[in-house]
This record gives C-alpha cells, structure tokens and sequence, in this order.
C-alpha cells in the first residue's frame, strides 16, 4: 500500500521516528504489538522495521530507524526522507508476538530494537499485564523514546542501563528465576540477543517462553560458499527438479526458472519466505527458526539456508 509521511523528529542521536499515513486518509489496517512491515525505500532496497505506535491506532503507523552508515543502506535512504514523501509498505505480520498466557513478561532492548519493546510495554501497560523493562543503550543521549517510558503504568517498571555510565545489566539475575508463566522477550544487535539467549539457556528457560527479533542476521564467516556443495530442490506439486548451485540461494535459483517465492530481508530474519519441507534435511543458517524448529527439520528459510541431502523436496 502507498503512504505518506507525515511527521519525521528526533528521537535520539541519529535516531529517528517516522510517522506514516495514507494517502487518501483509509484507516491502515490493524496490527498487534510486536509487528513490523516492509517498507520500499526510495534507494530500491526492502527493510523490515517494527511498529512503535499503539495497537490500537489505525490513523498511522510509526517507526523508530537508526542511521547507520555501516547498514546496507536502507537506514540512510530512510534518513534521506522529507515530510511529504510518498513510498510503499506491506501490511503488518507479527513473527514476534506476546503470549496470551503469560502471567509476568521481560522484556530486554538493547538500543535501537526499543521499537517493538515499546509497542509491547504500552500494550501490556494498557491491559493491566504484568511485565518489567530492561533498556539498555551506549548513553542517554541515544536512547529513544525515554518520553514514553516515562508514561504512566511503564516508568516503575523500567530500568536503563547506560554503557558511558558503567550500568549493566545483570542478567543473570534479570533471568534467575525461569517459569512457565514468565515470558523473555529480547529484541537488539545480535551480540545482545545471543548474549540474552545464552544467559537464558543456563537458566534453563524453556525455549518456548523465550522469544527474539533480530534485525539483521549474523555476518557469517562463509561468505564465498567454501564447503558447500549443489543440491536439487523437487517440487512436490510437480514433481520438477532444479538444481542449485554453490553461491546460490534456493529462491534465486527457483526465480531463475520461473518459480517465486514471496521474501523480503534475504537474510532469514523475517520469516517471510517460510516454506515446509516434505523430504530431505536442511542446512539451517537463519535466525528466525528456534532450535526445536530447526531440529524437527521440516520448515526452511529458502532464501539463505540451503540442503545437507543431495535433494530438498519443497512444498511448492
């Protein structure tokens, strides 16, 4: 859908709200707190940002974006934008929901992956939740949205850690008492969240209760395919096989033969591109599949992980 942009401001240094409307003045369709979408940036480029603002408005959506010069681009194309400017987006999808059960939810941000934090904290605030915050950043200077953390209902129940200041957060204490009504959910850079989930798994939180939104997947180290080899994937409503070769991903070499496969970040966060898997063994290298879900090897994010059998059946 096409949509405008209303208001931009500061939120923090080189942080950014961006405050999207239509453009005939339709309500936008509703969402859940913990929802992204896919904007079109100008630049060509596809990113996924979370929605900050409350559930419950349909008048706009807003977005929190961190400049940074080292991104792929699609932070700075965002930065690049003037009041008035029309882009695309999709509709929102939640892969990082809260959990209706929960009787007491964590919920950890480390700098810019506030967005969603945010958007939960004021949701379970307005319900009455139970819940406490850990917001962690460099300095306050670059800490976004204190203003709403400020609110009503989310202040006594947020703590800051300021890494200038020598505050960090003990997360072994944060997370020393796992339970099947406590829900942890972690949003950041993936130093943080691997830093998160590894705490967590000592303290023997049970995976189903623990959740994470990365914005970006790891840099992995293999980079030129070095050790990997071609495979084939079948699809099973035809039967037609193709093969895939070093380098290639599985929706490129799909879409080089006429055959597409809705995606978006190209880095196995999003969850877009999900696929099931009707036979064969995946070689998993996303981070949006948990470790129970990669172990039942029977969904896959074609576009970055590939096969460890010579042929992946897909359900395509």
């Amino acid at each position: 859908m096409k949509v405008r942009l209303a208001n931009k401001r500061d939120v923090a240094t080189d942080i950014c709200e961006f405050e999207l409307v239509s453009v005939d003045g339709s309500a936008l369709p509703t969402f859940t707190a913990g929802a992204h979408i896919d904007v079109h940036v100008p630049n060509g480029l596809i990113r996924q940002y979370s929605l900050c603002n409350a559930p419950g408005e349909t008048h706009r959506y807003c977005v929190g974006v961190l400049r940074d010069p080292q991104s792929r681009g699609g932070s700075v194309g965002m930065h690049a934008l003037t009041v008035g400017a029309e882009i695309e987006i999709s509709a929102p999808r939640n892969h990082f929901p809260l959990a209706d059960t929960a009787k007491h939810s964590i919920l950890l941000a480390g700098g810019i992956g506030v967005t969603p934090i945010l958007c939960m904290a004021e949701a379970l605030a307005a319900s009455g939740a139970s819940f406490e915050v850990h917001y962690c950043t460099r300095e306050p200077a670059r800490t976004a949205f204190r203003d709403r953390f400020a609110s009503v209902g989310i202040a006594d129940k947020t703590r800051f850690y300021f890494d200038n200041e020598g505050a960090r957060a003990d997360l072994d204490a944060i997370l020393a008492q796992p339970s099947g009504g406590k829900h942890l959910y972690v949003c950041g850079p993936a130093g943080f969240i691997d830093a998160v989930l590894a705490r967590a798994e000592a303290a023997q939180w049970p995976e189903g209760n623990v959740r994470r939104e990365y914005f970006a997947a790891p840099v992995s180290a293999n980079t030129d395919g070095e050790g990997d080899q071609p495979f084939q994937v079948k699809l099973h409503s035809s039967g037609r096989v193709i093969d895939v070769k070093v380098g290639e991903t599985i929706v490129a070499a799909l879409a080089a033969q006429g055959v597409e496969v809705q995606m978006s970040c190209e880095q196995g966060v999003c969850g877009t591109c999900l696929t099931r898997v009707v036979d064969g063994t995946p070689d998993h290298r996303d981070v949006y599949l948990t470790d129970d879900e990669r172990a039942a090897n029977d969904q896959i994010l074609p576009c970055c992980s590939r096969s460890k059998s010579p042929v992946l059946v897909l359900d395509l």
